[in-house]
């Protein structure tokens, strides 16, 4: 017995455009979720970075510094006897006012410089007034103090809003987060902070450390994070150089 299929050739072919369509938007989402990894606000759009992108081991340390110069010399003295010249230290403007001599030591030593606020004020405390302001003083003093006009913003203690976002985007900043917290501001030993990044480490990693007073272990710590991480085949990039490919993908989605 012979059977016949009879298709709608009309009703196929509206099948195949559904499937073709379903296939590409999940591979354009992969492939861009193997870029970057960021904060989305509630419309979808990606703001925030908190992760470069994977391939390849490279790892950026960061550094948040806003106040005191005992610790960060330590730490400057270190990546230079490491030759390693590409972090990001994240500086609070008001800060980087009244030290513009370590300010000069970080950028001739080829570090990169972000904003961390002029005051160190958390910005979701304040009005948009007022975080406009900051964000507008911070980039203002430290381009002059340093002759590096901050395009990359960490918010004054990691805090940020839908608010923040925006304003930083008009005031052609990035935000940028961390995907490995340190915790080294309480002091929970050095061997505690190294363990903390080499438990966790994967290329495009952003690494929160501190610089500030504060911090009596984050040398310590950073001697063997570097040492380990060396040994594993990674190596040190800047915020900016870990985003760069993807940098793009940041710009809000309309």
């Amino acid at each position: 017995m012979n059977f016949f299929w009879v298709v709608n050739g009309k009703r196929f072919k509206q099948y195949l455009i559904i499937i073709i369509a379903s296939f590409f938007a999940a591979l354009i989402a992969f492939i861009e979720a193997q870029d970057l990894e960021v904060f989305k606000t509630k419309d979808g759009d990606p703001r925030a970075i908190y992760k470069g992108e994977e391939k390849g081991k490279r790892i950026a340390l960061t550094f948040d510094v806003s106040w005191g110069e005992k610790r960060i010399h330590e730490i400057l003295n270190l990546l230079e006897r490491e030759k390693i010249d590409d972090t990001t230290f994240f500086l609070s403007g008001e800060w980087a006012e009244r030290h513009p001599d370590i300010v000069e030591k970080i950028t001739k030593n080829g570090h990169e410089i972000g904003s961390l606020g002029y005051r160190y004020k958390s910005y979701t405390d304040l009005e948009n007034d007022q975080i406009k302001r900051d964000m507008a003083k911070a980039q203002q003093i430290i381009n002059e103090v340093s002759g590096q006009k901050p395009v990359l913003l960490r918010p004054p203690n990691g805090h940020f809003n839908k608010e923040v976002l925006d304003i930083a985007e008009r005031l052609n900043q990035t935000i940028i987060q961390w995907s490995i917290n340190t915790h080294d501001w309480k002091n929970p030993g050095a061997e505690r902070i190294a363990e903390t990044v080499l438990s966790q480490a994967k290329g495009g990693d952003i690494v929160l450390l501190h610089a500030s007073d504060s911090v009596k272990q984050t040398k310590e710590a950073l001697e063997k994070i570097i040492s380990e991480l060396k040994k594993d085949g990674y190596t040190f990039a800047s915020v900016g150089e870990l985003i760069a490919n993807t940098d793009s993908k940041t710009k809000e989605i309309k």
